[in-house]
């Protein structure tokens, strides 16, 4: 769509860094940045790029989902724009559809004036159902990153798991990054199987039992999914070998939860021996 508007997009690595100043151009204005990513979980060095952006007079616009405003502090660490898909966290229940952007004080005239021309609004029910997850936002992600992190853990010591890609997970890639920046993790992260075959794979998915299949993570259910987005990335080689899934951890029991993933896992194993 902003190709048709004469915007040119250029993609990058999300570990360049302060080196993502080789691909700014004359006419670059915004870096996009999510940290991490939500299918491969790439931690980004967000004040550094702001940094070199700024020196550029570029903004920088990040998609803070993930961590929502509690666990990182867009604004402290250089971005000019913060957006959330408050569908997922804010609202918390998976029964409303909600985006939420904030900015700076420099940069918000700018956003105000765009939306007033787009004509945007949100529906009232939504707003409601918005602030009502607002009351619990706090105690449930502390829950999320608790039960996440205990499953990570878990999972990192399995046999057919690679590896987990969880950035609050010591040891994990971003793990460092993460720990400097980050006030706390949510509940979303992904794990990368030991190469298998798809119908393996399949037959784990089918069985879950409380694990759901959906995109639209952040509520009180837990998802598994698999996700492959080789296909779209064109900055960086592919560095996965295995299936990679992506796991929400939401607010059930955990040991429910371990019991329904070591059950599926089982699944697994059985399908490749």
């Amino acid at each position: 769509i902003l190709k048709r508007f004469g915007v040119e997009t250029t993609y990058y690595d999300p570990l360049t860094g302060a080196d993502i100043r080789s691909l700014l151009r004359a006419n670059t204005k915004v870096v996009f940045t999510e940290s991490p990513g939500s299918h491969t979980f790439e931690v980004q060095d967000i004040p550094a790029i702001a940094e070199v952006a700024h020196a550029h007079g570029a903004k920088v616009l990040m998609d803070n989902t993930w961590a929502s405003p509690l666990f990182f502090k867009p604004f402290e660490h250089g971005v000019d724009v913060s957006i959330q898909a408050g569908t997922k966290y804010i609202v918390g229940h998976a029964d409303a559809m909600l985006g939420t952007v904030s900015t700076t004080k420099e940069a918000w005239h700018e956003l105000l004036e765009c939306t007033g021309y787009l004509g945007q609004c949100s529906g009232p029910d939504d707003l409601y159902l918005a602030q009502r997850g607002f009351r619990t936002l706090a105690v449930r992600l502390r829950q999320h990153q608790a039960s996440a992190l205990e499953l990570a853990e878990w999972l990192q010591s399995r046999p057919e798991v690679r590896q987990v890609l969880y950035p609050a997970l010591p040891g994990a890639p971003g793990h460092e990054i993460w720990k400097r920046d980050f006030l706390g993790a949510s509940g979303l992260f992904g794990i990368e199987l030991k190469p298998c075959a798809e119908e393996a794979v399949a037959e784990m998915l089918n069985g879950m039992r409380l694990f759901g299949m959906g995109y639209s993570w952040g509520g009180y259910e837990s998802l598994l999914i698999p996700t492959n987005v080789q296909k779209i990335r064109t900055a960086v080689p592919w560095r996965f070998e295995g299936p990679l899934l992506r796991i929400h951890i939401g607010l059930e029991d955990v040991d429910d939860l371990k019991d329904d993933l070591e059950d599926g896992l089982k699944r697994l194993r059985n399908f490749r021996s």
